[in-house]
């Protein structure tokens, strides 16, 4: 495994450590219990967190980026924050449009599965909780490889189904059956869930995405880890089966050859 940063382009900072401890997996999960009622404060939080864990692997100051399904652009704000160039490209317009009513100018209306973007024109492709949401996962990954130029970095990270929170917003009912969940979720709100099964949501697994990066010949795997937890848990992420369960949020971080 490497964990070298971008090379060969000016202005660009050192990569910087990142501590994935105890303390911060709690700070996470508080600010999670706030999504609904507090949407600014959870996604700036995790934006700001994931920011720092990017900037582990790979510098940021001067790298283009392309962030997968950003919506309102929060990820897309502390990128550019830390120096990159980025480009949000998300199929859902109001989503866009969640923060001030209004697209942003930096952002393209596409598919993460047919990517608006040229062959080899990024240096990081950056995707947070979008692969569960989309039919075809491998096609969406195989995607963010396309557009990543060689020697750049490749960030996906997505809720697993089985995880306490892989049903969202229908959870935990989703482990009785992602359509019960909906359902029921329906029946209790009188509209069909924003994440319904089938949909708009996917049961996406651990074991799929990692037989798929073990199927590819133009990627280096750079680390792949429970996002959210502290770093003493990584090794559950080899468990077949617990690892569904246990690891709540996977991250692939690939390196394109």
């Amino acid at each position: 495994m490497s964990n070298t940063g971008l090379t060969g382009a000016p202005g660009h900072s050192p990569t910087t450590p990142f501590r994935a401890t105890l303390g911060r997996s709690v700070a996470l999960f508080s600010a999670f219990r706030k999504e609904q009622t507090d949407p600014d404060h959870f996604y700036g939080t995790l934006a700001r967190d994931t920011v720092a864990q990017l900037r582990s692997y790979t510098p940021l100051n001067g790298a283009v980026v392309v962030d997968i399904g950003g919506g309102p652009g929060y990820f897309s704000d502390e990128l550019r924050a830390a120096g990159a160039h980025c480009v949000c490209v998300d199929a859902d317009a109001g989503e866009m449009r969640l923060r001030d009513g209004q697209i942003p100018h930096t952002a393209v209306l596409g598919s993460a599965l047919d990517m608006p973007m040229r062959t080899g024109s990024v240096d990081i492709c950056f995707s947070s909780n979008v692969l569960e949401h989309v039919p075809e996962p491998e096609r969406m990954a195989e995607e963010m490889v396309r557009v990543t130029r060689p020697g750049g970095l490749v960030y996906l990270s997505y809720t697993l189904w089985l995880s306490p929170w892989g049903g969202h917003e229908t959870s935990p009912w989703h482990y009785l059956g992602g359509r019960y969940a909906a359902e029921r979720f329906t029946r209790k709100n009188g509209r069909r869930p924003k994440n319904d099964f089938g949909s708009t949501m996917f049961a996406a697994s651990a074991a799929q995405m990692l037989t798929w990066t073990r199927g590819r010949t133009d990627i280096d795997v750079v680390d792949i880890l429970p996002r959210y937890l502290p770093t003493w848990m990584k090794p559950i992420v080899h468990i077949p089966g617990l690892r569904e369960i246990v690891t709540w949020n996977l991250l692939l971080v690939l390196r394109k050859r």
